[in-house]
This record gives C-alpha cells, structure tokens and sequence, in this order.
C-alpha cells in the first residue's frame, strides 16, 4: 500500500548545485531520515514546481535524477513512488544524468528476446565463412547478395533487375557518386524547401549549387519546380519521397507523376532518396517504378532496420548508367563491408528483415499515439508510422532558444536551420522518436516538451543563430 504524500516538499535552500540535483539529494536525505517511506507516492511533478517556485522541467529532470540513483520509481498513469530497497549510502550510478538524444533519427531498437536472438543467430551464421568475408570481393555485390536485394526491393514494390544495382556501403556514398556523376561543380540540383541536411553536405562538397523548391500538403509543387527549371535548369532533382526527413511529409502519387512531367520535358534526372520508404505499408509508388528511365534510386537499410547495417541498394535508370557510378564509388569506397552485406542477405534470406522491419513498425505507431497524447493539439506534423515529429514552435519560442532549452534539460533536438534551403527557417524542430530510448523514456521526454510549449521561459526565447 502507498500513502498520498500531501504536504512533502523538499527543502533545498540556497544552493551552488543545480536545483534539479538539490531535489535528487533532498529526496535521498527524507528517505534516510524517514521522512519519506517505501510505498510513498511524491507530489506530482507540476504542484512541485509550482510550489517550489521552478519550471516544471527542473523537477521532472530531478524526478529522472532520483529515478536513475535508484531512490523512486515511475508508474505509468500513477505517479512517482519511493522505492521499496533503499541504495545503500553513497551509492551512485555509473553515469550522471545523460541527455535524452532526440536528435539523430534513427529506428526504434528491438527489444523483444526472440528476435534479438535470431539476429544474434545470424551474426553465427555468417561467421562460417568468416575469411572468405575478410577478402577483397567484387565491386558492387557478388551475385548472391544482388539477387537477394532483387528480392528484397520487390518485395516492397520496386521491381528491377540485378545488372541496373549497385550494393553501396550505406545511402551517402551512393548519393555521392549519382550527384557526381549527373552535375558539375556550379550546376544546379532542385530539392525540397527542407530537406536532408545530407544532401546539403554532399552538394556543397561537389560544389553544387541546391535550389529549394516550395511544398504544399502534397509534396513539392510541380509549378514551382517548373519555374526552377527555367530559371536554374537544374541538372537533378533530388527528393526524399516518402516520409521526409524533417517534416514527414509523403509525396502523393499524383504529385509525383507531376513533377515526373516536368523532369521529363526539362531532361532533369530524378534522385530518389527512399530512406524511410520501407517503413509504411502502403506507401505510394516510387519515382523509380513510374519513371524507372530517369530515376536514380537508393535504398538504404540505415534508416528500416538499424542505423549500424551501413549497406544500399542503388538502382540505376539502365545497366549504361552503371558503368560511371560504379567507377565513382569503387575510387571512393573500394567495396562495401562484406561482412555487414552478409549480415544483410542472411537477414532477409531467413525472414528476420522482415520481422525487424514489422517490429519498427509497430514502435513507430505506439510511440506516435505519446505524439498525439501529450504534444499540443495543431503543433506539429507528423505520420502515424513515422518514427520523427516535426513541431512548429509557438511564439515567443524561436527555434535556437527552444533547442538551448531543451539541451539544458537533458534533450537534444534539432532546429530548422539545418534543413532549410533557402530563405528564412521556420521557427520549428524536429524530434526523433526511435534509437536508445526505450518507450517510457520517450513519453518523459514528450512531456518535457509539451511543458516547454505551453510555458515559455523568456529567457530562453532569444535567438542565437
């Protein structure tokens, strides 16, 4: 049985440590002195806030603090309670409070014992022919391995053939080489308005010159992109079709064939980046089935089954195109890992790609239902099987003051200005809701959050881009 802790607040004084330390030890001391018992339930977070006089995220940070000291305990849908066992005296943990990484958007990791253990089953099982894996092997994927990736792309609905693919180690490279290959240093590539910050990188790197082109609740306006091929004749057209990263967006099947009209009467090449395009069930055609003869299309693993399986299948318009992209990556990469494109074909050979992928699936979706629970009604965009949110700050926050706020409470985002291609950034950021952080800590740091959009803290507001 527990006991509604009323009238407990922690005395923390005046004090050099941060507050949210102060509340960990203060919590830590009532419990050694029995002013706090196992069982108690502690005052939820807001009245403690409220009545300390700090923002709500101090105290959920210091909450997070006792948590990981081993002192409380959280309950879904009933509060925080004291611990049962007590830590012994000076115990701490390993690690001090860590942020919550939101940042980088990676898929949620699996954590069901029987598919890690197939996963591990197939580590053993390429290890049978470990030096053959530890030799050179011939560029682009030996046979086996680019049949299974025929296999696999068909699977999700992209049918080609195994002399029009290239295995690449991992989307960059392959980026790489097709933007190398289509355009000149001062040539033109069209893209959306926000966009891959990769693709910034690697055009800059070429010494491209990235034009933004609008979107609406469709994807990139064909109009729009017109008139940038008019006015810049951009030699590609670069896109992240399906579940943009950073907005979520999905271009309709309409819209693509739009603008496949515009490529076409401009002779623009189409490079379609399908990084999350697996992750839907029912996502719409991809460019490279409606015009397979103009499109350069490169799916990497990275992004539907874990950020570590550095492995992509490109797929060329023609087996002529080939021939340039495979003298491009093979001077810049030599091969992809043989070892990692092993790992790749055995997992979708003996069905665990398929498993994993469904098991990303199915985090996505319950950790978009925290999404829609605890963000602000009308803030942001996002899709129910993306594993990222884009959120549209209320004023007075601007995106570099929000993000600063964030970091100071444990969790990274990260503000337009990294996506933006031309123009004045959105005051908006985007949150990854997959990597390391388990479910529970994912709805924490929602919380933290939606506490920072519904509070403003003046100070935190200014900009410092």
């Amino acid at each position: 049985m527990s006991r509604k802790i009323v009238g407990w607040v922690p005395h923390i004084g005046k004090t050099s440590r941060p507050h949210y330390i102060a509340i960990a030890d203060a919590i830590e001391t009532d419990m050694r002195a029995g002013r706090l018992a196992p069982n108690d339930r502690l005052p939820p977070q807001r009245r403690l806030a409220e009545q300390l006089g700090l923002n709500f995220t101090t105290v959920a940070r210091a909450y997070v603090e006792a948590q990981r000291r081993g002192l409380i305990e959280s309950r879904v849908g009933a509060g925080s309670f004291v611990r049962t066992v007590m830590p012994a005296s000076g115990a701490r943990p390993a690690r001090p409070l860590e942020l919550a990484d939101m940042t980088m958007n990676l898929p949620p990791e699996p954590r069901d014992p029987a598919l890690l253990e197939r996963m591990r089953r197939g580590l053993v099982e390429i290890g049978a022919d470990l030096n053959v894996l530890l030799r050179y092997q011939g560029f682009g994927g030996a046979p086996t391995d680019k049949e299974v990736a025929v296999r696999w792309l068909a699977r999700h609905r992209l049918d080609t053939t195994a002399d029009r693919l290239l295995i690449c180690p991992g989307a960059h490279s392959a980026l790489l080489a097709i933007l190398g290959t289509l355009a000149r240093p001062g040539d033109a590539v069209a893209c959306e308005a926000l966009t891959y910050p990769g693709v910034r990188a690697l055009t800059a790197q070429l010494g491209l010159r990235l034009i933004g082109v609008p979107t609406d609740g469709e994807g990139m306006i064909a109009d729009a992109f017109e008139a940038v091929c008019r006015e810049h004749a951009p030699k590609a057209l670069y896109c992240n079709p399906t579940l943009l990263n950073p907005t979520t967006a999905t271009i309709s099947q309409r819209r693509r064939q739009a603008l496949i009209a515009v490529a076409r009467r401009h002779g623009v090449k189409i490079v379609e980046d399908d990084a999350y395009g697996f992750i839907p069930v029912s996502p719409p055609p991809a460019f490279a089935t409606l015009a397979p003869e103009i499109t350069y299309y490169v799916s990497g693993l990275a992004k539907s089954l874990g950020a570590g399986l550095r492995i992509a299948y490109l797929v060329a318009p023609d087996v002529r195109s080939v021939w340039p992209l495979a003298a491009s990556l093979r001077a810049a990469t030599v091969m992809a890992s043989p070892l990692t494109v092993a790992l790749a074909t055995q997992w979708i050979e003996d069905g665990v790609a398929e498993q994993l992928l469904t098991a990303v699936r199915e985090e996505s979706r319950a950790r978009q239902v925290l999404v829609r629970e605890i963000l602000p009604a009308g803030t942001y965009d996002t899709d129910p099987e993306a594993f990222h949110v884009w959120i549209h700050l209320p004023p007075p926050w601007t995106r570099a003051g929000f993000a600063a706020h964030m970091r100071h409470s444990g969790i990274g985002v990260v503000g337009s200005d990294a996506f933006n291609v031309g123009g004045t950034p959105p005051e908006a950021v985007r949150v990854c809701l997959g990597g390391v952080l388990d479910r529970q800590a994912t709805r924490q740091a929602l919380e933290f959050v939606a506490d920072a959009m519904n509070h403003p803290a003046p100070a935190a507001t200014a900009s410092v881009i």
